[in-house]
């Protein structure tokens, strides 16, 4: 028996998960927020109820010490000692890795070498790492990387039509982001299906602020939605995703923005948020929708009209398809958006949904009808459990 936790860090911020393995028994969460700034937040569950803190958070090691010195102040382990191991999200691996890896000195370098990829991401999640290590030097840490599930994309799909010595010398190319949560999903998506992952073909739509879709081929990525960052795909809570590039250079020489000033618009100012003029919150915008409002309806429309062109595109990529799931926050709790989904593929992908089970769906569930020519899910996505059932297999526990 081990505990094992994960870590999901960022900028500002630290989400944690503690398991019990290999029972895979959550025996707590929690997060710290705010970190570095004013008024920090420490929150941990304790038999299923949530206790806030507020405290200062100067860095990430005072929000790893607050983090563990709660769960032996809480009685959720006697000592600190009783943890086994940690494994930690990485947003960006770029090419070298393919999956989950033991942490070293040599994986840091390379992490650093590919923050620019993501530099709201890997440098925080390192400065956490790095902490935890102080903090819990006896302990392995393993890194789990978001784009690891989509290196099994073949170069038609991550090739960029750009000048080639872009990719040779710098790397440009796809390389998408979720994958934890794609990976995750498909495979228990499989397993609903009393299927092998190997022998079915799956669509998966995590769907949230931030979102992307994923070709799943017998268990392998062969296409998804985001791009070199994932700025790129589907429209988002305040991302733009896929425009035609000219865009950016056409306002740039319009009203004189720098590169930062686009990346903010592009990256903060756009996707929902943008088109709507509300927020970046689809329940705000489909609250608004409801009463009327033109470009909240404006909103909705172009989001389901992206997401069922990527969809549309994949079930021609992919030659047949088993099942389609929806997973992540809008994907799991926005039943109108998946009706609107649902309704505009069930023609062409022969679907057969039974929307009035669709609008009470509560954790996992099969919402077609038996009649449906593909199987269509809700999977909640468990992105903690699966870095901990990695760390398990890169550490051998």
């Amino acid at each position: 028996m081990s505990k094992i936790i994960a870590i999901n860090s960022g900028s500002s911020s630290l989400k944690f998960t503690l398991y019990q393995m290999p029972e895979e028994i959550v025996l707590t969460s929690g997060q710290a927020e705010r970190i570095g700034l004013e008024r920090g937040v420490f929150t941990i569950s304790v038999k299923g109820k949530k206790i806030s803190t507020e405290v200062d958070i100067p860095n990430h090691k005072k929000a790893i010490e607050l983090m563990l010195d709660g769960l032996v102040k809480y009685h959720i382990v006697s000592d600190i000692s009783e943890i086994t191991a940690a494994g930690h999200r990485i947003v960006q691996g770029g090419i070298y890795y393919s999956d989950s890896v033991k942490a070293t000195d040599e994986v840091v370098e390379r992490i650093e070498e590919v923050s620019d990829l993501a530099p709201l991401h890997n440098p925080a999640h390192l400065v956490c790492f790095k902490a935890f290590k102080e903090v819990l030097p006896s302990i392995e840490h393993v890194f789990v990387f978001d784009t690891a599930f989509h290196q099994t994309m073949g170069p038609e799909s991550y090739i960029y039509p750009l000048p080639y010595e872009w990719y040779k010398e710098h790397a440009i190319r796809k390389y998408g982001a979720h994958g934890t949560s794609h990976k995750y999903v498909s495979q228990r998506t499989a397993e609903l299906m009393d299927k092998k992952c190997e022998d079915v073909n799956i669509i998966t739509m995590h769907l949230g602020n931030g979102a992307s879709i994923s070709a799943v081929k017998g268990g392998r990525c062969i296409n998804t939605s985001m791009g070199l960052t994932p700025l790129g795909g589907i429209m988002m809570g305040t991302r733009c995703g896929d425009i035609d590039p000219s865009i950016v250079i056409y306002m740039m020489k319009k009203y004189g923005y720098s590169a930062e000033e686009m990346d903010t618009y592009l990256n903060k100012k756009s996707g929902m948020l943008g088109v709507s003029g509300i927020s970046s919150d689809s329940r705000d915008v489909s609250n608004a929708a409801k009463e009327g409002n033109e470009r909240a309806l404006l909103t909705n429309a172009i989001y389901t009209n992206r997401i069922i062109n990527t969809v549309g595109g994949y079930y021609c990529q992919l030659g047949h398809v088993d099942a389609l799931a929806f997973t992540a926050g809008i994907g799991e709790h926005s039943a109108e958006t998946r009706e609107d989904i649902l309704k505009g593929l069930q023609e062409a992908l022969g679907l057969s949904i039974d929307y009035e089970l669709n609008k009470s769906v509560h954790g996992e569930c099969l919402i077609s009808k038996p009649d449906s020519r593909i199987a269509v899910y809700v999977v909640p996505t468990n992105e903690e459990l699966a870095i901990v059932r990695d760390t398990i297999e890169v550490l051998g526990l």
